[in-house]
C-alpha cells in the first residue's frame, strides 16, 4: 500500500522543518554523551593501571613509604591493598573490584585523617571550594565580560584605555602573590580582615547570623584574590572578541539601518562575541572542583586545593588518588557541558561536531 501523497506546503512541510533541527540537535547531544562518557572510563582505567605500573609491588612500595613517616593500622594496610592491588589478586579481578569502589565511592580510609574514610573527608572539603570558587567565578565572569563588552565596543574609550591595561597588569601578577600581599598589608598590618581558615574556631557551625558573618569575613580575602585574576582574564578576552566582531558586516548593517548603538552593541555584537566566553567559562567550571591550591594554602582555606595539598604533603595516597580522580571526571564534564551549550547558541557546531 503506498503512503498518501501530501501536497506541497502542507503542515507536514513545518512539522518536518521542526523535526530535522530537533533531530540534529539529539544526534549532536548523543554523539558528544558518547564521547565524553569514553573519556570518563579512560580516565578511571588510567587512575587504575598508573599505580600498578610502578615497579614491583605498588601497594607494598606504597606501605613502606608511608610507615616511615606515620603508624599504618591493619584496616588502613587492607585500604591500600584494595586501592592499589594485592600481588596475590589477578589483574581483573582487582580492576572489577576497583570499579565496584568507584561507583560506590569507596575510596579507603585517609592516612592524614585516619581513620576517615576518604570520601568523607572530600565531603567535609567540597561545600567550601564549591561555595568559594564557585561563587567567585560566576561573579568574576558577569563583571570582566560585561566590562569587555562596553571597553571593546567602544575601543579607545576612557574606560577602555584605563581598565585595559589595569587588566593586563592583574593578569601578569602571579595568583599567590597576590595572596602574601593581601595577607601582609590588609591581614597584618591594617588588621581588617582575617588571614585563615573559614571562619572563627570559638563559633559553633550553624545557620547563627554569628557564624555566618564569621564564613563571609573570613572568604573576602580569598575571594578577592581569586576573582581579581579571573575577571582579568574574562575581560581582555572578550574585549578582543568585540573589537573584532563590531567590524564584522552584520553589525556594520544593523547600524546602517539605524538601529540604536545599544541595540547594535548588545543583540548584534555582544551576542556573537560572547560564544567562545560562553563555552570557555563551562570549561573553567571543571576547575572549580579542584579549588584553587596556592590561594587556599596560603589562607589555609579548608577547600578542595588545601586538601590535597595536605594529601601530598602527608603522603596520602588514597587521598590523593580519589582527587585527582574527582578532578578529572568534573573537568571531563564541564567540558560536556560547554559542548552542549555551545551546541544550542551555535548551529555550526552540530554540524561539524563529531
Amino acid at each position: 500500500m503506498t503512503a498518501p501523497v501530501v501536497p506541497l506546503g502542507a503542515e507536514s512541510a513545518p512539522a518536518a522543518t521542526r523535526k530535522g533541527p530537533r533531530l540534529g540537535r539529539a544526534r549532536y547531544f548523543v554523539r558528544r554523551l558518547a564521547f565524553y562518557l569514553v573519556a570518563a572510563w579512560i580516565a578511571i582505567t588510567l587512575n587504575f593501571l598508573l599505580p600498578r605500573l610502578m615497579p614491583g609491588d605498588p601497594a607494598s612500595v606504597l606501605i613502606a613509604q608511608m610507615q616511615g613517616r606515620t603508624a599504618l593500622s591493619g584496616d588502613m594496610i587492607a585500604s591500600i591493598y584494595r586501592l592499589f592491588g594485592n600481588p596475590s589478586e589477578p589483574l581483573w579481578d582487582q580492576y572489577l573490584t576497583y570499579l565496584g569502589q568507584v561507583f560506590r565511592l569507596d575510596f579507603g580510609l585517609s592516612v592524614a585523617f585516619y581513620p576517615t574514610p576518604v570520601w568523607e573527608v572530600i565531603s567535609a572539603a567540597l561545600p567550601w571550594t564549591i561555595g568559594l570558587v564557585g561563587v567567585v567565578a560566576v561573579v568574576s565572569f558577569l563583571f570582566g565580560t560585561a566590562g569587555g563588552i562596553l571597553a571593546g565596543g567602544r575601543a579607545g574609550s576612557k574606560l577602555d584605555s584605563v581598565a585595559t591595561p589595569g587588566a593586563m597588569f592583574m593578569t601578569a601578577l602571579p595568583t599567590f602573590w597576590i595572596a602574601l600581599l593581601f595577607v601582609l598589608v590588609l591581614g597584618f598590618q591594617l588588621a581588617w580582615l582575617p588571614t585563615g581558615g573559614a571562619y572563627d574556631p570559638d563559633l559553633e557551625p550553624g545557620l547563627s547570623g554569628a557564624f555566618l558573618g564569621s564564613v563571609v569575613t573570613h572568604a573576602i580575602l580569598p575571594a578577592l584574590t581569586i576573582a581579581m585574576g579571573w575577571a582579568a582574564t574574562w575581560y581582555i578576552g572578550m574585549r578582543n572578541m568585540m573589537i573584532t566582531t563590531v567590524s564584522e558586516d552584520y553589525v556594520l548593517l544593523a547600524r546602517a539601518k539605524g538601529l540604536s548603538k545599544g541595540t547594535v552593541l548588545f543583540r548584534y555584537a555582544a551576542r556573537n562575541a560572547m560564544l567562545p566566553s560562553v563555552a570557555g567559562f563551562a570549561v573553567n567550571l571543571g576547575n572549580v572542583v579542584g579549588g584553587q591550591l596556592l590561594v587556599e594554602a596560603v589562607y589555609a582555606y579548608p577547600g578542595v586545593g588545601y586538601l590535597l595539598f595536605q594529601s601530598v604533603a602527608s603522603v596520602d595516597y588514597p587521598l590523593m588518588q580519589a582527587l585527582f580522580l574527582m578532578v578529572s571526571l568534573s573537568v571531563l564534564a564541564a567540558n560536556f557541558l560547554a559542548d552542549s551549550v555551545y551546541g544550542l547558541i551555535d548551529p555550526r557546531a552540530r554540524e561539524t561536531g563529531s
